[in-house]
């Protein structure tokens, strides 16, 4: 039997989680805004693992004719109450969700909506939740005036785009966003699904081993962990001027499973893939020429993380850098808080706007102009 879902993401790499979704047997049906749609033949906890996906949801009702009127509350919870709830439920909990905290925490609602309309969010959230309330013989949380729901509360999510509403319950007891490993953070730490996205474009997947991969501002280590979880037989090196956040990032490496080495190893064991870490400023990195497959990297925007080192003095050190690591036939993938074709010496493969904090940096893919041959020119950067 076919199971419609729907994969929540990033704004901007919509089409980066359609594509995982294909590659994982599902059959992408629509593209909308943060939203894929798709369908699946074989439920199971393989739909948490798309780590390029906010949150997947299983679709319970597709609901048309929601239009800006405050009428339409009326028809929404009219397909709220006729949903065969325990058939969902019983799907979810083959699915993987069934880790909640009990009956006793209820369940909440929360709805988003595209364009102006006559009713808030807070309105649809409490029509649908008290049309689900018999239902589901549970009790409902309101975030209206906000009011917080309690941990391991049911999760459903409405949203509605044009004239057609979708009422879906979150497939897992947390959004799969929520990393297990990533119980440590820095400032200015990347979101998981983010980094995930980062990886795929770097193509990690078509790259045979040994590849290494580089973060000379690893932070937390996320963009590695989620490099290491598409190639796991990757080196994967992360460079940071703080010790703290390297200490971070080890434990969250550790955490997800992965062999990792301590602060301070400059390069994982040769021929086998792990991590490792190293105290440096991204502006003058200990590294050897051309070393790099990949490089991966969030630079400091000035905005939550101050650029420091040899960064705050001269912000083109990374770039420069980064040039004279990657290799000849490598690949880079940056998030920029700028134009692309500011890196000079770099040739801009793909770049796509995505929403972030409130603001709309490029994931850029980036391939190194190579002057000579060999695996690692020694030209000057431009």
């Amino acid at each position: 039997m076919l199971t419609f879902a729907v994969a929540r993401a990033v704004r901007g790499i919509e089409p980066l989680v359609a594509a995982e979704i294909s590659s994982s047997g599902g059959e992408v049906r629509w593209i909308r805004h943060r939203e894929v749609w798709f369908e699946t033949s074989s439920p199971g906890p393989g739909l948490l693992g798309l780590r390029t996906a906010d949150d997947v949801l299983l679709a319970a009702a597709v609901v048309d004719g929601i239009g800006p009127e405050r009428a339409c509350l009326r028809r929404l919870a009219a397909a709220a109450r006729a949903l065969d709830v325990e058939h969902l439920l019983r799907l979810r909990w083959v699915v993987g969700g069934a880790s909640d905290s009990g009956p006793g925490a209820g369940f909440e609602v929360s709805a988003t909506f595209v364009g102006r309309r006559s009713y808030t969010r807070f309105d649809v959230e409490d029509a649908v939740g008290a049309a689900l309330a018999g239902p589901l013989g549970l009790r409902y949380h309101t975030r209206r005036d906000g009011r917080v729901p309690p941990a391991g509360a049911l999760a459903w999510r409405v949203t509605i785009e044009d004239d057609q509403a979708v009422i879906a319950v979150r497939a897992a007891a947390r959004p799969t966003h929520r990393r297990p490993y990533k119980l440590g953070s820095v400032r200015g730490t990347l979101h998981p699904p983010l980094a995930a996205a980062m990886a795929r474009l770097a193509a990690l997947q078509d790259v045979a081993p040994p590849v290494t991969v580089l973060d000379p501002c690893c932070g937390a280590g996320t963009t590695l962990v989620e490099a290491h979880a598409l190639a796991p037989r990757a080196r994967l090196l992360g460079v940071d001027v703080d010790p703290a956040a390297l200490q971070t990032a080890a434990a969250n490496a550790a955490r997800a499973g992965r062999p990792s080495g301590a602060p301070g190893a400059r390069t994982a064991p040769a021929g086998r893939g792990g991590f490792g870490w190293m105290l440096a400023d991204a502006g003058r990195l200990p590294l050897p020429a051309g070393v790099a497959d990949r490089v991966l990297v969030n630079p400091p925007w000035g905005r939550q993380v101050p650029a420091a080192g040899r960064l705050a003095a001269d912000g083109d050190a990374l770039r420069r850098e980064v040039r004279r690591v990657l290799a000849d036939d490598g690949l880079a993938v940056a998030l920029l808080h700028g134009p692309a074709p500011a890196w000079r010496g770099f040739r801009v493969e793909e770049a796509l706007e995505v929403s972030l904090s409130g603001r709309r940096p490029v994931i850029a893919v980036l391939r190194r102009r190579v002057s000579g041959p060999g695996r690692a020119s020694r030209a000057p950067a431009d």
